[in-house]
């Protein structure tokens, strides 16, 4: 940094981003008298939280999960509940499949057919009228068809009573049990399922159908046993390489630290490393487009270009113009001119950003225990995510069971209203609809409770949101806290007072929780919104033309980049909270000042740890990656004992490579805020001191050579 700079700086900086900071004697670091900032968000914020809780409790008082473990019968009923009359009849067996023609409603909906729940699915095909005939020779096949029907039928009914009645299912088909249901027992032929036999029947209706028409009612759930089937093959190997992939993890986890730690010794040559390999890619395209470009060159003309060819869809089109390989050649050659001029004369601040890298690792190496704190932070979230994900189960199974009138035939004028199927038969409803049904539809109620589901549904999220925002702002705050009292230690490690993270954290808790719930929630709404968003695309996607799809794209474009902004200025405004204990809005606006008047330095520091770090997760990602793919291909001879017979190696593989990139994220997260905190406090410090014996800086010696070196060169100039 320059004097000249200084200088020049300084007078746009005092008419826009406010005054550099003074000398101040008695400033030491975190100042440790401090004043509860925020107080009213905090209230909310509290408030909130017990409405949360409040929910909770009364979501639990109401909900019921084993609507979503258990089936439910036309009565609703849980099929297989303990303590229940249906406890040794776990399935639930449909009368008629055909009237669940989607596959959706055959999961997860009530099909407008009785259901009963039964202890297995038929073994065999078999009719009501051909048991009845079956039945005066042997009454066994009445036992075995009585399975699945209601408790008041009787084997002597006709067809119409039958129907009339609903007893019974008019045909039984060989079924096998999927989700706790019974579906027909498909036979596989080249991976495909299949209908055994072409049979004709008599459904629920009195229409004649053909079995052709139940395969295409239930072609649908081919892809879901599918599924099944790979997900019963992912269970296996994760069950054989669990142990291989939590050492797999561990290791990462060795890597990850090992790596931050050796960042003061590396960080330079990693940089230039990883710019040089940039360079040198851009270079090899260049090389290869002008290569092509001189073989379709010493081709015969040809009248295609690349403006009277249009607009193509097969983009291997555009390639077979030396016009494309041309325009693509002097991009990349533009874009290498720009980062050699780019290292060339930001190169002494990329010095600095190097330096603050190194002081980053070395922080981490004298404050350990702040790579533990991620830990604490996932601790926090499982249990917010676990809360929430608790709370929305339990206010979507909230409500009494709610019975509504199915017409068979189609013809009543009550069908879909409400009943009470233990009244249902003597109503002047079922007279007037011969053959109409009282059966379970879903669950809900009419109070005020239940009207308000969604509502309570859309304020457990934005809670949710909330919460999640806070424990990380929480952790941020802590961080910032303990780095930023490394930093403004005079002697290192000799003045950093002990638990330095633990003072921090208990600082953060007591004084500013109020500020963190301030900054959170204005992520949470910026979030919310984008939810809502979402939501809406998703409900009028096909309602939708082109030009309400392009403002939409804006719109989560906008959004995006919003919530990225936000993100930014709340970690640095929890910075200052750390450092001087100030509210919300004064920490974001010095913040802000303060960045804006060094902006070069920011941009710059900013991406080259952006460089390191996403090299170091790579780095620590690809070496476990390949150590993987070795053990789990049995190509490490080394290892004799590793896991066999994988049905798909590449589930535990991609497993550990997402899970160390995870882990080193994890640890870098930590590296980071230790960085940016480190140049907010670099940055105070070079605006209240000079270098001068009684105004020294804080910074390291290697950084205050730098420093010093760059005076020396403006005084020769």
């Amino acid at each position: 940094m320059s004097d000249e700079e200084d200088s020049t700086d300084t007078s746009y900086e005092n008419q826009d981003f406010g005054d550099p900071r003074s000398y101040d004697p008695d400033f030491k670091g975190p100042i440790s008298n401090r004043n509860c900032t925020d107080v009213l968000c905090c209230i909310i914020f509290l408030l909130f939280i017990f409405g949360y809780i409040l929910l909770g409790l009364v979501a639990w008082v109401h909900g019921d999960p084993r609507r979503v473990a258990y089936p439910t019968d036309s009565q609703g009923h849980f099929c297989g509940q303990k303590g229940t009359p249906n406890e040794n009849k776990p399935i639930l067996f449909y009368f008629n499949l055909l009237s669940c023609t989607s596959p959706s409603v055959m999961i997860n909906l009530q099909c407008p057919t009785t259901q009963i729940c039964v202890s297995r699915c038929p073994e065999k095909f078999l009719t009501y009228m051909e048991m009845q005939i079956l039945y005066r020779t042997n009454k066994s096949y009445w036992d075995y068809y009585r399975q699945f029907c209601k408790t008041t039928a009787k084997p002597v009914k006709s067809i119409t009573e039958l129907l009339m009645d609903d007893d019974c299912p008019p045909a039984l088909f060989p079924s096998k049990p999927f989700l706790r249901r019974c579906f027909p027992d498909f036979s596989t032929n080249n991976g495909t399922l299949t209908v055994r036999s072409q049979i004709r029947f008599h459904d629920g209706n009195g229409k004649t159908r053909n079995v052709v028409e139940l395969r295409e009612a239930v072609n649908g759930i081919n892809k879901i046993l599918d599924a099944r089937a790979i997900g019963l093959k992912v269970f296996e190997d994760y069950a054989t390489t669990w142990y291989w992939i939590l050492i797999g993890l561990t290791i990462a986890m060795i890597l990850s630290w090992m790596f931050l730690i050796l960042l003061r010794y590396i960080a330079g040559f990693l940089f230039w490393i990883f710019m040089f390999g940039v360079l040198a890619i851009i270079a090899y395209g260049i090389w290869h487009c002008y290569h092509q470009y001189t073989i379709l060159e010493e081709r015969p003309a040809s009248t295609l270009t690349i403006y009277n060819i249009g607009i193509q869809i097969d983009i291997s089109l555009y390639f077979q113009l030396k016009q494309t390989w041309f325009i693509l050649m002097i991009i990349l050659c533009i874009i290498e001119l720009i980062i050699i001029l780019m290292l060339i004369f930001l190169r002494k601040r990329i010095r600095v950003a190097i330096m603050l890298m190194k002081e980053g690792s070395k922080a981490i190496g004298y404050i350990p225990s702040t790579l533990i704190y991620p830990l604490l932070t996932f601790i926090l979230l499982s249990i917010c995510i676990s809360y929430w994900a608790v709370t929305a189960l339990f206010l979507a199974t909230s409500g009494i069971p709610i019975y509504k009138i199915v017409a068979p035939e189609g013809n009543c004028i009550h069908e879909n209203k409400t009943c009470n199927p233990e009244t249902f038969n003597t109503t002047e409803i079922a007279k007037a609809c011969p053959g109409a049904l009282c059966n379970f539809a879903s669950y809900g109620g009419k109070s005020l409770y239940h009207q308000y589901i969604s509502t309570f549904q859309i304020y457990n999220l934005f809670v949710f949101l909330w919460l999640i925002n806070f424990v990380i702002a929480l952790g941020q705050c802590a961080l910032a806290g303990a780095f930023a009292t490394y930093y403004w230690a005079k002697k290192k490690p000799d003045d950093i007072p002990p638990y330095p993270l633990f003072t921090a954290f208990g600082r953060a808790i007591r004084y500013h929780t109020g500020s963190l719930a301030f900054g959170s929630l204005i992520l949470a709404l910026v979030q919310m919104f984008k939810v809502i968003l979402e939501y809406l695309d998703r409900r009028l996607r096909h309602a939708q033309n082109n030009v309400s799809k392009f403002l939409q794209c804006c719109l989560r474009c906008c959004f995006w980049c919003l919530e990225k902004m936000v993100k930014f200025l709340n970690r640095n405004a929890y910075i200052m909270i750390a450092i001087y204990g100030r509210n919300f809005c004064r920490s974001a606006r010095d913040a802000f000042n303060l960045l804006m008047r060094n902006i070069l330095k920011v941009a710059v520091t900013d991406e080259v740890t952006d460089f390191v770090l996403i090299l170091g997760k790579i780095l620590v990602a690809g070496s476990i990656g390949v150590l993987a793919f070795l053990l789990f291909t049995q190509r490490m001879p080394i290892i004799t004992e590793g896991p066999t017979s994988l049905n798909y190696y590449w589930v535990p593989w991609l497993t550990v490579i997402l899970g160390s990139y995870l882990i080193a994220h994890g640890f870098f997260s930590v590296y980071a805020m230790c960085v940016e905190t480190i140049f907010i406090c670099f940055l105070e410090d070079l605006e209240r001191n000079d270098g001068t014996s009684a105004r020294p800086y804080y910074v390291s010696q290697s950084l205050l050579k730098i420093l010093q070196e760059e005076r020396a060169e403006t005084q020769d100039r």
